[in-house]
């Protein structure tokens, strides 16, 4: 477990704006990408547990909101070993930053018919239109949750919650961060005629 304040200077002050600051950003970028700022049905639900429907990806949380958890702890890990060899990476607020810079950019660019269009070829997401910007906005709070979760949590409780996120939404949707993973970079036909079940 580590402080969440451990800056090294004054100059590394800056960086408890950036976050917010680039959250801000990121939600500009996506209401000028026409994204909606909810759902298009005109509704606010706390869970959306329906998938492939037209509202999935639209509300404030849902099946994938697990997989952004888990983004947060994978940056977590990966910046946390790259602060041995990268100096401004040090400060765990430096990290939580680019954790958060890193989520953000994953946001606009799953907003793209790139790849809106690759979920729906390769993946089981077939009515995916992509994200609502207060869909965006939980997803980038989600990966901030495991960020922090995996800062304040021993490795192996982190490994554990992750591998329960990973088995129980493999098990409840026949969909996971891995499988959604596979599925875009690599599609395997068998994993596919599964998932459609």
């Amino acid at each position: 477990m580590e402080p969440l304040n451990n800056t090294t200077s004054n100059w590394d002050r800056w960086l408890w704006f950036a976050p917010p600051l680039i959250l801000a950003i990121t939600l500009g970028v996506l209401y000028a990408m026409g994204r909606p700022l909810i759902c298009t049905c005109g509704t606010v639900e706390l869970w959306h547990g329906a998938i492939n429907s037209a509202e999935d990806s639209q509300h404030i949380a849902d099946w994938y909101s697990f997989s952004h958890v888990i983004h947060g702890f994978l940056f977590y890990l990966a910046l946390w070993l790259c602060a041995h060899k990268i100096n401004w990476l040090k400060p765990t607020w430096s990290r939580f930053t680019m954790a958060v810079l890193l989520e953000s950019a994953w946001e606009v660019l799953e907003n793209t018919p790139l790849i809106i269009n690759r979920y729906r070829e390769a993946t089981i997401a077939l009515g995916y239109n992509g994200d609502s910007i207060l869909n965006s906005t939980s997803d980038i709070l989600f990966m901030s949750l495991g960020f922090v979760l995996a800062m304040r949590f021993p490795v192996w409780l982190t490994i554990c919650i992750a591998l329960a996120l990973e088995v129980t939404t493999a098990i409840l949707i026949r969909d996971n961060l891995t499988l959604n993973i596979l599925m875009l970079v690599f599609p395997v036909d068998a994993v596919h005629q599964w998932q459609i079940g």
